[in-house]
């Protein structure tokens, strides 16, 4: 039922491939109230956004229509059944097929003779079941005039079964034998249900990352509530927490949702949220996300966000959801599957008439080749191949911290020729330390780095905070007093002690007049004499120089683009083997300077700030961080949750590559298996039953191939 006003989901029983979800699709869509729809057959989800209150139940009717159906929301916690409708059918179709299975293959021809009516019990009750499962599917959707796989299942079973009753009344004896085809069609039917269990299971993870991440969710959390006599802590559902909530925490427990720490200290392991393998350490007032664990303290939190707002809710709907910016290679399987199921009959029918009355084959054999290439035709194989991949993919970039939003976005990434950074908060932390110290008049380091430390204690200025955050002397250290302090705009700091002694640490344009010295960044002064000249750093994030190099060995060239002054630029650029750099660029600058590079290849630009918004919109590809604005996420198509590290850039490339070689894998066997299975079904070279099983199998390949992206390494 509708999760909210603004969109609406419905949970869809029977999808089996992106088929299937394309037809829900077309169907939904000739719905003018239902806008911006999107089905997701790995989720078994159907999401549009309705503009009236009977849209909704339009939508459950429509699909229903097509042969599939719609059903509840399981509760939180809820165990699922021991067997899924999927394998109740196969057992019940393999307890009928196996014994007539057994029948063929091991009792001698007169006793097969002497009983046809023993081979139409066991196949019929399979056979109804088929046309239950796929024959109801397969009339619907040529009613919806949206053909899908499970007409040719149909298609082949029918025929082998009808052909089989009306060969009961017209021949007997031995010949009678050679025109019953019972086994092959409860065969058919018993393989492609086999199939479809195997198929769920195998596509079912490729959506573990969901699982995963919904199970970072508690389904009870402990609330603060005050009473007469005093606080008492009462279990409540997570569904029940609303902002402002005071919910307590001790060691083990996980964050239940976002908010602030109000009491208490802990170590917080934020690893699935944000690929961060050290503990985070919490005091008052710092931020909480849910789904992190406890690692050591106990603490209390205020609610802040709750049920879709929080960060984990957001990455969930992300990673469902990727599917509805589709990559062009899944675009061109979609259109060679709409075309499938058509272009496959005709081929059984003229494989039938050709090998008949051309090649003079008896009627039931033609019969059995057509049938043939109805089985082993698989649309399924290239509607599995693009979606399964993109699921994996971006599901294992979210257990890193790595969020892709869509599969559009992992192909684009993939194909970037350049990476354009921003630098500060980018590349840099944002906080400066000390390069170089140059002293003056038999200053020592250590007097020079304390004066320097205790005057900037007295400044707002971010610098300021870096400096001291870097300069903190320990306990033991002497500390200095000062009686006055004033700051100059421009200029910088100015101090006196109680004996009467002035200090300054300042700009160049503060001691312009005591050394021709210009190429630092803070001059520390005594009574007019100068003490030490500073340089200042940008602190560089870990993994900027491994990325950069890794990207250059990928023939990916990194340039650094960045509205601070052209020394600091160039400063960071040559220490972190940037080639290319562009200084003092202003945010329409830096616009015009992405919008021509992406004319001549494709351009990742990372960016963190409102300024780099609108040059993220303009890349082929935006990357921000999770600690960037808001306009810079909204703006991005990758968010890096950990923004300390910058070794995600490198594992979000690796994992869009190699998404993209999987997907074109799945492509290749889906057209390769289809190119050479039909035409050896049609000579005749291969009996249903193996065609059954080849379909299956060319399934299985696809599936299996884009699972094995969850682990494989990565290079």
């Amino acid at each position: 039922m509708p999760e909210s006003r603004e969109h609406a989901t419905l949970l869809v029983e029977g999808m089996d491939c992106n088929n299937c979800a394309l037809s829900i699709t077309k169907k939904l869509q000739k719905n003018p109230e239902l806008q911006d729809v999107s089905v997701n057959f790995a989720t078994g989800e159907a999401r549009f956004t309705p503009n009236t209150e009977e849209a909704v139940s339009q939508a459950s009717a429509a699909i229903e229509s097509l042969g599939y159906k719609v059903i509840s929301k399981p509760e939180p916690g809820e165990v699922p059944k021991a067997f899924s409708a999927a394998e109740k059918k196969f057992i019940f179709s393999f307890v009928f097929t196996l014994p007539l299975f057994i029948l063929h293959m091991f009792f001698p021809p007169d006793f097969i003779l002497n009983r046809p009516f023993i081979q139409l019990g066991l196949c019929l009750p399979v056979f109804v079941l088929g046309l239950l499962q796929f024959g109801r599917s397969a009339v619907k959707s040529i009613l919806a005039g949206f053909p899908n796989m499970d007409v040719l299942i149909a298609l082949g079973s029918t025929s082998a079964f009808i052909y089989s009753v009306i060969a009961m009344g017209m021949y007997s004896g031995h010949r009678l034998h050679e025109h019953l085809y019972f086994e092959t069609a409860a065969t058919i039917l018993c393989i492609i249900l086999l199939g479809n269990v195997i198929e769920k299971r195998s596509v079912r993870l490729t959506t573990d990352a969901i699982r995963e991440l919904t199970a970072l969710q508690p389904l009870k959390v402990r609330k603060v509530k005050n009473s007469k006599d005093g606080e008492e802590l009462i279990e409540i559902n997570f569904s029940e927490v609303i902002p402002g909530d005071i919910l307590a925490m001790n060691t083990g427990d996980r964050v239940p949702t976002d908010g602030e720490l109000t009491f208490g200290s802990a170590s917080v392991d934020e690893s699935m949220i944000t690929g961060e393998s050290l503990p985070v350490e919490k005091a008052k007032g710092d931020k909480l996300v849910g789904g992190t664990i406890v690692v050591n303290g106990q603490l209390r939190m205020r609610a802040e966000q709750i049920g879709d707002s929080t960060v984990l809710s957001k990455i969930i709907h992300m990673v469902k959801h990727a599917q509805e910016s589709k990559p062009e290679l899944q675009k061109l399987g979609d259109r060679v599957s709409a075309v499938f199921v058509p272009a496959v009959i005709i081929i059984a029918a003229a494989t039938f008439f050709i090998r008949h009355y051309l090649f003079g084959a008896v009627f039931s054999e033609a019969l059995m080749n057509s049938v043939a290439v109805l089985v082993i035709s698989c649309p399924c194989a290239m509607g599995l191949a693009t979606p399964t991949a993109v699921m994996v993919g971006i599901g294992r970039a979210a257990r890193k911290g790595i969020l892709i939003k869509g599969g559009s976005t992992i192909e684009a990434f993939a194909g970037i020729k350049r990476v354009i950074f921003d630098k500060t908060g980018t590349l840099s932390t944002g906080k400066f330390k000390i390069g170089a110290i140059k002293l003056f008049h038999d200053t020592t380091e250590e007097e020079a780095r304390l004066v320097l430390y205790h005057l900037e204690l007295y400044s707002s200025h971010p610098i300021a905070r870096s400096l001291v955050q870097e300069l903190k002397p320990s306990p033991e250290s002497a500390r200095l007093t000062f009686i006055t302090t004033s700051e100059e705009k421009g200029l910088g700091l100015r101090a006196e002690d109680r004996d009467g002694n002035r200090f300054a640490a300042g700009s160049y344009e503060m001691v312009r007049q005591l050394t021709e010295e210009s190429g630092y960044q803070v001059y520390l002064i005594k009574n007019d004499i100068l003490m030490a000249a500073f340089t200042l750093e940008d602190e560089i994030k870990p993994g900027v120089n491994e990325s950069v190099a890794f990207f250059k060995k990928n023939g990916i060239e990194s340039i650094l683009l960045s509205g601070d002054m052209e020394g600091k630029c160039r400063q960071v650029a040559e220490k972190n083997g940037i080639s290319r750099y562009f200084s003092q660029a202003s945010p329409s600058h830096k616009l015009e300077i992405i919008q021509n590079l992406v004319k001549e290849s494709p351009v990742a630009m990372f960016g963190d700030g409102i300024n780099d918004a609108p040059a993220l919109a303009s890349a082929t590809v935006g990357i921000s961080v999770g600690s960037a604005t808001q306009a810079a996420i909204q703006q991005a198509q990758i968010v890096l949750l950990n923004s300390k590290d910058l070794n995600q850039l490198k594992e979000a490339w690796l994992i869009s590559k190699h998404t993209l070689i999987t997907i074109r894998q799945n492509l290749f066997w889906a057209f390769f298996y289809n190119v050479l299975a039909i035409p050896l079904a049609a000579s005749g070279m291969l009996s249903p039953m193996i065609a059954a099983f080849s379909m299956a199998f060319s399934d299985l390949v696809v599936v299996g191939n884009s699972v094995r992206l969850r682990s494989k390494s990565l290079t």
